[in-house]
């Protein structure tokens, strides 16, 4: 059964999981590092992970198979998802794949690099109403391919 991930610290699109996972009637494993509420439901489960880099991100990934759907914006994150068989979708509806995933990753080393210059890279654009549209057709075509 496909089973959807949540990396969650700062996800805005939680509630639109939850609805999705409602309506395919999926698990849903929310993975942060501090206590979040989530919906009183059995399907949604909280894992509450130790503090510091990438222990959501290992969690994640350790637990990820083919057909499971994680929400990230994490690159490295998406990454590992996809090498283990898994779809990784950005929250603003982007689905990472074997395709794109290098150009991701090379664009991140980049901002990083410049990041570590004192450059100032301005970050992410404001998550806009049209992303979260975006998501929930993501996410809806995501589940029909898992499900396949």
């Amino acid at each position: 059964m496909t089973a959807l991930y949540i990396d969650a610290d700062a996800c805005p699109v939680k509630d639109e999981v939850y609805r999705v996972a409602g309506r395919y009637n999926l698990p849903v494993f929310v993975v942060c590092n501090s206590w979040i509420r989530v919906p009183t439901d059995p399907r949604i489960t909280l894992a509450v992970v130790d503090e510091g880099p990438d222990v959501a991100d290992d969690w994640i990934a350790a637990r990820a198979r083919p057909g499971d759907i994680v929400i990230t914006a994490d690159i490295p994150l998406a990454e590992r998802t996809l090498a283990k068989g898994a779809q990784a979708l950005h929250p603003n509806g982007r689905l990472f794949t074997p395709d794109n995933i290098g150009g991701a990753l090379a664009s991140r080393a980049i901002g990083e690099h410049l990041r570590s210059m004192g450059e100032i890279t301005g970050g992410p654009r404001p998550f806009a109403p049209a992303d979260r549209s975006r998501f929930l057709q993501a996410l809806d075509a995501a589940v029909t391919r898992a499900r396949r």
